[in-house]
């Protein structure tokens, strides 16, 4: 247990923050590791109010809110801070410790092994670095095309060719990666329930048929729409429909 309070509430470094923040941000982390988590919560906000984000100030943010007992404001910033650092261990590891104490346990629908290997593999670094790999992948098929055409061997002309086309179909797949993480940045699809008790109805209508309830910090999925009413689908596959002003798009 104390392993996991010490791995939970650990402070990483301010990295990817202004320079002009920097003090903010380690004025921060003086309030909360003075037990003082409610100013942590405000200068952190302050230092986003600013347009300035990283996944550390995400992830001290959502530390911040944990340790004050706002459990929906913390996972809500665990998300925020694992789009932008996906492969960061201990920003799963909270997320994850602060679902298990969420109140709604929904079984997720299966999902196929090799999808779920390759959305694993694809969140191992960002967008940015997904992009730069393509990037090189592709000045060396240009490389190993010029060896084929030009080359007069028969051995690095084979080289060149077969070399060639698997860094085109690596540079496809890494610049495929890029774009699907810079999709879920911008594309922000999911959010997370801050009502207490959430009712969730089969039409966009406060007289429509109360379905199944929600509670705070489940994280559900936005499909569409309709005025202020949101259609949602949690992870096991059911739908409905719950007022916009009931969640939070992560």
């Amino acid at each position: 247990m104390m392993k996991q309070l010490i791995i939970l509430f650990v402070f990483c470094l301010a990295t990817g923050i202004a320079n002009g923040q920097d003090d903010r941000f380690e004025e921060g982390n003086t309030q909360y590791s003075n037990g003082d988590f409610q100013s942590a919560i405000d200068t952190y906000k302050g230092i986003l109010s600013t347009g300035v984000e990283s996944g550390d100030l995400y992830f001290n943010l959502g530390n911040a809110f944990y340790k004050n007992g706002e459990l929906a404001s913390a996972i809500l910033n665990y998300e925020r801070a694992l789009l932008l650092k996906p492969h960061d261990k201990d920003i799963k590891y909270n997320l994850e410790l602060a679902y298990s104490q969420t109140t709604d346990k929904i079984e997720s629908v299966d999902e196929f092994f090799l999808s779920k290997w390759v959305a694993d593999f694809r969140n191992k670094t960002t967008s940015d670095t997904w992009a730069f790999i393509g990037l090189a992948c592709f000045m060396l098929t240009l490389v190993m095309a010029a060896l084929f055409f030009f080359s007069n061997s028969v051995l690095l002309k084979k080289a060149g060719f077969y070399l060639g086309v698997g860094l085109l179909l690596g540079t496809l797949v890494t610049l495929s990666f890029s774009y699907r993480q810079k999709t879920k940045l911008v594309v922000r699809n999911h959010a997370i329930v801050f009502n207490p008790s959430l009712t969730v109805k089969s039409s966009p209508d406060a007289s429509g048929t109360e379905i199944f309830i929600l509670h705070e910090g489940t994280k559900v999925e936005i499909i569409s729409t309709l005025g202020q009413w949101k259609e949602i689908q949690i992870a096991d596959g059911t739908v409905g429909w719950v007022e916009e002003s009931s969640i939070t798009v992560i």
